[in-house]
């Protein structure tokens, strides 16, 4: 399996590109603000056919390429109902306006096709099989993507703005929710085995297993506890 992944523009947020091999279809994971020049870069070194786009959330910083880059490869984007209305109104999502500067980088609004995802779903693109897990806390209609185990790679969670490195999504913007964060964790992370690999919104990988030991708002959850302040990330 094939996975190029890159930070991306203001907020450094990550972006994932996913194929079974390089010369293969791909899937194309949270083209944020700045993507759409990496996105290709990683196309062309790895002679990849983007067949869709799929989003853990709505906030701008993972959706900003999304137009030009569905454009580009005529392909779908995927993403929760719930956030759906961030793609045409960015600033709803942030509570504040995101300032004309940067505004005046953007495309916003919607893709062509633009295709809803469901907790529970397994959607099989690009000969992967990607399964949807609806995640609320940082946002409303956030989402993570697992994959299972494959000859070649332990089982991989795509966490979006749940789950960091040390730390979690911020709760303190409209939709998020530090009690739904909570039970996101409890739900969607804690089932997982020790040896998932974590590629989150933001910052380097982990793994399961590291944040159940150090995480101190998974090790928190785990125990039954609230969470303590510790710092969180994301937009």
């Amino acid at each position: 399996m094939l996975i190029a992944g890159f930070p991306a523009g203001a907020w450094g947020t990550n972006c994932y590109l996913v194929a079974p091999a390089a010369g293969e279809e791909c899937v194309i994971i949270d083209p944020g603000h700045q993507a759409a020049d990496g996105v290709e870069e990683a196309v062309r070194k790895h002679r990849l056919k983007p067949v869709a786009v799929v989003l853990t959330h709505g906030h701008i910083d993972h959706v900003a390429s999304v137009v030009p880059v569905c454009g580009a490869h005529d392909v779908p984007a995927w993403i929760h109902p719930e956030d759906r209305y961030m793609m045409s109104d960015p600033e709803k999502g942030i509570g504040r306006a995101i300032g004309m500067p940067l505004m005046g980088e953007l495309t916003v609004g919607e893709p062509d096709d633009v295709k809803e995802l469901t907790d529970g779903a397994r959607l099989r693109l690009a000969g992967l099989e990607f399964s949807v897990a609806h995640a609320p806390g940082h946002t409303k209609g956030s989402v993570t993507f697992g994959m299972p185990e494959a000859a070649d790679i332990p089982p991989v969670l795509f966490s979006g703005d749940l789950l960091f490195a040390g730390s979690v999504g911020r709760t303190d913007l409209p939709g998020g929710d530090m009690a739904e964060m909570l039970d996101s964790l409890a739900r969607v992370c804690l089932p997982l085995d020790d040896s998932t690999v974590v590629l989150s919104g933001h910052g380097p990988q982990t793994t399961i297993g590291q944040e159940r030991a150090t995480n101190p708002y998974l090790r928190q959850v785990a125990v039954g506890q609230g969470a303590s302040e510790a710092p969180r990330r994301g937009m």
